[in-house]
């Protein structure tokens, strides 16, 4: 086991921390702030095989897949986190994105450990979400190593899914069991071995790449604004209108009359004003579109490219929360 772990690159002893107990607070602070600025370039060199992988995930998505995510521990939380996510943000059904961790619900909150070991609870948990050729299962683990995300990994490709794995170290048991595997090499931790740090920072950003780029091929965004934000509470409700009266240049009258004529629905909102249609007429259009509000504007005879989806104040749509 030692000599396991020292073969990881997230295991190894840092040299730039290696006297951190002995600085006063801010100088602890910008330490970890300098080796997180080392992130971004792990996950620079790793993008073709996000891009890649979110491909695949649009491919299961559109083909009545579902996506699961699959971790111990933190990487088994962030899934948890980033697929909790996605049903508010872009509308979807929340059996479509789905984390699992190992020790079940219980992990998210309490140290769980001795479940990342157990392989056959990774092959009971992918059985019983009934995991077929349509889905894409990714597994994370920043070791590359862990039993249970890796015999889960195994019995999903036995199934016949799409699977993707992601890690922190190269050339893992991973490559044995996915179509594909994203390294991001963030390198020893500030504090030896505690990959919840650069590791999982690492991996909370990738998840975070590869749903929203899914959710855009999918159709989920119009310029940068989230068209099918679910409106479940006044903030979100607020937001919802903002992002019709960014996207239409409309007043607060004009947006809310069509927000309410839509059913609070904020792609038909704009669609409805943009090309001057009544809801059945927009729902139809959409329809049509495959749910893209640029697409609908074309067949509607609509400029798309020239409306406001593309004003740089869009961005404040999704605000801090």
């Amino acid at each position: 086991m030692l000599n396991l772990l020292g073969e990881l690159t997230t295991e190894q002893l840092n040299p730039r921390t290696a006297h951190i107990d002995g600085l006063e607070t801010e100088q602890i602070i910008r330490l970890i702030h300098e080796e997180d600025r080392q992130i971004a370039d792990s996950i620079r060199a790793a993008i073709p095989q996000i891009a890649a992988g979110a491909d695949m995930i649009v491919h299961s998505l559109q083909n009545g897949g579902r996506l699961f995510y699959v971790g111990a521990g933190t990487s088994g939380r962030l899934g948890i986190l980033d697929a909790s996510e996605c049903p508010p943000t872009y509308g979807i059904n929340p059996s479509q994105v789905q984390g699992i961790i190992a020790g079940g619900m219980r992990a998210v909150t309490e140290s769980v450990e001795s479940a990342e070991d157990d392989e056959q609870l990774g092959i009971r948990d992918i059985e019983e979400r009934d995991v077929c050729a349509q889905d894409c299962v990714i597994g994370i683990a920043a070791s590359g190593r862990t039993p249970y995300v890796l015999a889960a990994m195994k019995r999903s490709a036995e199934l016949g899914a799409s699977v993707i794995g992601l890690c922190n170290n190269r050339n893992t048991p991973m490559k044995q069991f996915a179509r594909l595997v994203i390294e991001a090499v963030t390198g020893p931790e500030v504090i030896l071995g505690s990959t919840r740090m650069k590791a999982g920072t690492s991996q909370k950003q990738i998840l975070n790449m590869l749903t929203t780029t899914a959710m855009i091929r999918l159709g989920k965004v119009f310029g940068n604004l989230m068209v099918d934000l679910q409106p479940s509470n006044e903030k979100l409700l607020h937001r919802a209108k903002r992002i019709v009266q960014i996207a239409t240049s409309g007043t607060d009258a004009e947006v809310n009359e069509a927000f309410a004529a839509s059913g609070g629905n904020v792609k038909l909102a704009i669609v409805m004003m943009l090309a001057g249609l009544d809801r059945g007429a927009a729902e139809q259009l959409l329809a049509q579109s495959n749910g893209f509000v640029r697409e609908a504007l074309r067949r509607a005879g609509s400029d798309a490219d020239s409306l406001q989806a593309g004003d740089s104040e869009a961005a404040a749509a999704d605000g801090p929360a």
